[in-house]
């Protein structure tokens, strides 16, 4: 180990390596003052709401709805006083109305007292285009109706700008802005870069941010967040309001919605809606039941639950899953599913996505099967029941889904979790336990996003003139950029200003001006603001990579599977395995590998990962039942405790002692408490099985980190796989896998996996990611549009050269940490390590004839991709029995043991 520790600090000695960023600073960044959240504990009465409603929206909500709801009790009256407001409610709980009503009423009292200005009072921000038009439809048609009542027209603009939106309508946008303006994050930045438009946003009252717990996990909210305080720069004084679904932890949404310094009042309305959740299982015994029978059954019982309610929307958590329950639904009972079935997903066209919607607003579709398209809030009407097929991974996600039905307040949210395996029972249920005990995972909110920030000095650059001290503290406004340090966010100004001279071989030229002794700068170049609008965002583009054995194109992968393959890595194609060996811009080069098991499955990419908080409660739940299971508790104590902890009924319950118990039988249970390390021999050699139940973003950094450690300690290259559950690593030569983890203790994780990445192919894409938003790779040009592999080309070049320049160099620096922070999740993965050497946690090692239960999943989850389904099913249950036979064996052995003992 000391060969490896050694080589983490001479390249991290040699290469300055900044795994997060660096925050030295020669400007003082003193910490903004933070602004205080406070949770409003009581509700409005009707007569205050009353007196400050306009008469005639008063005559039209009560014509409308018989009394104010929750969140318009305790919300109406801060937005009417411009307080920063966040909602947080349940789907159907009239967020949207809450948010507009305060809104659309004074526009009413100013249209009327001859006072309404021809500029933009509310600008509403949502995720989805889709989403955008649904509002503006939900907007016109009260105001239509209060023009109704009131027998004249208000002259209430409404108007939606996003990426589709029409010349002719953007012309008009600009002549005569819209009071009330609906728009996408991307959309909205491109218009503060735009002087004749952003003039209409001075004097701007509202910002109402919908779906905002959407936005906050991703580079997308990280945009809209220093787009809010461009924003708030321009009206001056702006009320914040924020939309959200069930979230944690909220306090950390409330400041993502206002900032660092502002005060927000949280307004927090979980408890609306009864939850009708119930775990089910097609069959008694999931991994002794065929495959045909077993999924037989499942549609069956799909059938049956769709055909007991009206409204029924099945999420699937992939695409090709989607559109095979569609086709089964549709061949097996081709009398009762024709033309009211269909499937939603993001690989069909924008035209067939919108009429299922439509249909499945007016009441046409009996049953529509989505992978995650149909999440966020677009306006579907009514549904009386959510399925979810396997589990969602999180309880936010979980609520989220099955929030879908209901869709009025005070009505029942029911959804049915149907689960094809046994990690998936145990999952579902302690999730369905979170669920109804309203224990919510927290999200991951990026920070300090070097491209991001690139992008949005460079558009301020082209807006106006202004300092960088100014810029610098606007932006650290942002809570993504509340621990900016000034050397970091100068990095980014000497980037835009062309300082590395070097760049302009790579054609990377200044993009700002920037005078070192007064600190101003400014836009360059006449072509800025076209370069700026037709490049900016933070969604990269993705495609398919093509495969090639030799010069043969043997088929096409998915960009996000190509990016977690590292060479050596065995995948299936077609039917047919193969090696990765390397790639090139939008080509992977591959040997045929036959003889050899996979190691990583063909729907890796698509795998929702399980959030940490909830594999916590598995582990505490296994813990739980491990310690009762030690003391010899009889069978039906056990399935009780089961019962009563998970609300589980008695099959469920029954079913999951059976498969804690088999482990427990085998090996013993891994927990919260007890990472178990199971080393087992098979053909391909010794494998070492870590079952640590952390979530796959968790183990992603483990296993990296563990292969890489082996590679440098002993020279050899294994193979690694991992999911939700744990990792493994696997090589024909003698490894000393656990005393390598052990000793990964000895550095910061952090600082190892720097290392372990740098020439990875992961740290490729997500460089040009990276290089993209922060506008190193022009996207479009001129007119021309760069296409994906000429991206990935020029970004291997550029790559090399940023390295040579300095490994700090901002944009590297983001990759880096975009991979250490939002691909895998360093810092839990160091928790792991540290609740090791503080004894929290303990690690065992436990050699065993074969794969326990618990591995089983785990280590075949490759080799299951070269067999059809039928025979994987088959593979699994004949694993299964081995392992029957196997504790069988041990359990004679024991009594035999004892028997012998009391003989003597």
């Amino acid at each position: 180990m000391d060969a490896f520790a050694t080589e983490v600090k001479a390249t991290d000695s040699k290469q300055g390596l900044d795994c997060g960023h660096a925050t030295g600073a020669s400007h003082p960044a003193t910490q903004p003052p933070a602004g205080a959240i406070t949770f409003k504990q009581s509700e409005d009465s009707k007569e205050t709401l009353d007196r400050i409603l306009h008469p005639l929206v008063k005559q039209w909500f009560y014509s409308r709805f018989p009394c104010y709801s929750v969140p318009q009790k305790m919300a109406v009256m801060e937005i009417h006083s411009r307080q920063n407001v966040l909602v947080s409610a349940p789907t159907g709980a009239t967020k949207t109305l809450t948010g507009f009503l305060s809104i659309i009423n004074e526009l009413v009292d100013l249209e009327e007292k001859g006072l309404l200005e021809d500029r933009i009072y509310c600008v509403y921000v949502s995720p989805l285009k889709a989403l955008s038009n649904d509002i503006e439809k939900n907007l016109k048609e009260p105001l239509q109706e209060m023009e109704a009542i009131a027998q004249r027209r208000l002259g209430i603009r409404v108007a939606v700008r996003t990426g589709d939106t029409t010349q002719s309508e953007r012309s008009r946008m600009l002549a005569k802005p819209p009071h009330i303006f609906i728009t996408t994050p991307e959309s909205l930045a491109i218009l503060l870069a735009s002087p004749k438009f952003s003039a209409h946003f001075e004097g701007l009252q509202w910002a109402i941010v919908d779906e905002v717990h959407a936005l906050a996990e991703n580079k997308r909210g990280v945009h809209l967040s220093l787009a809010l305080e461009r924003l708030q720069e321009m009206a001056g004084h702006m009320s914040r309001v924020g939309l959200s679904a069930t979230i944690a932890p909220i306090e950390d949404i409330a400041r993502f919605l206002v900032g660092t310094s502002r005060d927000c009042t949280i307004i927090d309305v979980q408890y609306l809606k009864e939850l009708d959740l119930q775990v089910m299982s097609p069959v008694s015994n999931i991994i002794g039941t065929p495959y045909e029978a077993r999924h037989r059954r499942m549609y069956e019982l799909i059938h049956e639950l769709v055909q007991q309610h009206t409204s029924t929307l099945v999420f699937t958590n992939t695409r090709a899953a989607t559109e095979r329950v569609v086709h089964n639904l549709k061949d097996r009972w081709p009398q009762l599913y024709a033309e009211n079935i269909g499937a939603h997903h993001g690989s069909l066209s924008k035209e067939q996505r919108l009429s299922i919607e439509e249909r499945l607003r007016r009441g046409e579709l009996r049953c529509v099967v989505c992978s995650t398209s149909l999440e966020l809030g677009i306006d579907i009407g009514y549904l009386d029941l959510v399925i979810l097929l396997g589990s969602p991974k999180s309880v936010a996600r979980c609520l989220q889904r099955i929030g879908r039905s209901g869709h009025r307040l005070h009505e029942k949210a029911k959804g049915r979790i149907i689960v094809m395996d046994r990690d998936d029972m145990v999952e579902c249920g302690v999730l369905l336990k979170s669920a109804m005990e309203k224990k919510i995972d927290r999200i991951h909110i990026p920070h300090d996003c070097l491209d991001v920030l690139a992008q949005h000095i460079y558009g301020t650059a082209i807006a106006h003139t202004t300092t960088d001290r100014e810029l610098y503290d606007l932006v650290r406004r942002s809570y993504c950029y509340r621990d900016l340090g000034w050397r970091q966010f100068m990095d980014v100004i000497d980037y835009l200003a062309g300082r590395y001279v070097s760049l302009e071989e790579r054609h990377i030229y200044a993009k700002i001006w920037h005078d070192e002794q007064t600190g101003q700068l400014g836009r360059r170049g006449r072509m800025a603001r076209v370069l700026y609008m037709t490049n900016i965002g933070t969604i990269p583009d993705e495609s398919y990579v093509e495969v090639r054995v030799g010069d043969a194109v043997v088929g096409y992968l998915d960009e996000a599977f190509l990016e977690r393959l590292k060479p050596g890595d065995i995948f299936v194609l077609g039917g047919n395995v193969y090696s990765y060996r390397f790639s090139r811009g939008m080509v992977a080069y591959c040997g045929a590998s036959p003889d050899r098991p996979p190691t990583v499955p063909q729907w890796f990419s698509e795998m929702l990962p399980l959030s940490f908080d909830l594999a916590m409660e598995i582990g505490r739940f296994r813990r739980l039942v491990a310690e009762r299971l030690n003391q010899n508790m009889a069978k039906e104590e056990i399935v009780r405790f089961i019962r009563d902890y998970l609300y589980a009924d008695e099959t469920t319950a029954d079913s999951i002692h059976g498969y804690l118990a088999e482990q427990h039988r085998f090996s013993m249970i891994p927990h919260d408490r007890l990472l178990l390390v199971e080393i087992f021999s098979t053909e391909e050699g010794t494998t070492f099985c870590f079952h640590c139940l952390a979530g796959r973003r968790v183990n992603h950094a483990l296993s990296h980190a563990l292969g890489f450690a082996l590679s440098r300690l002993q020279s050899r290259d294994v193979a690694v796989g991992y999911n939700d559950n744990g990792f493994f690593v696997q090589s024909p030569k003698k490894v000393q896998a656990v005393r390598a983890f052990e000793l990964l203790r000895k550095e910061p994780l952090r600082k190892v996996l720097a290392v372990a990445i740098d020439r990875s192919e992961t740290l490729l894409r997500r460089f040009r990611h990276c290089a993209g938003r922060s506008l190193m790779i022009l996207r479009n040009y001129r007119g021309r549009t760069k296409r994906v592999g000429r991206q990935q080309v020029s970004s291997r070049i550029l790559l090399n050269a940023v390295k040579r320049i300095s490994q700090d160099f901002p944009i590297l620096a983001e990759a880096r940490r975009e991979v250490l922070e939002d691909l895998m999740d360093v810092e839990r993965a160091q928790l792991i390590l540290d609740s090791i050497s503080d004894g929290t946690m303990q690690v065992k090692e436990l050699s065993v004839p074969l794969p326990s239960p618990f591995s089983l999943n785990l280590v075949t989850q490759g080799v299951a991709d070269t067999l059809k389904i039928e025979d994987r099913a088959a593979f699994l249950q004949r694993m299964h029995q081995q392992i029957l036979a196997q504790i069988a064996l041990k359990e004679r052995s024991v009594q035999k043991a004892r028997d012998d003992a009391d003989s003597s």
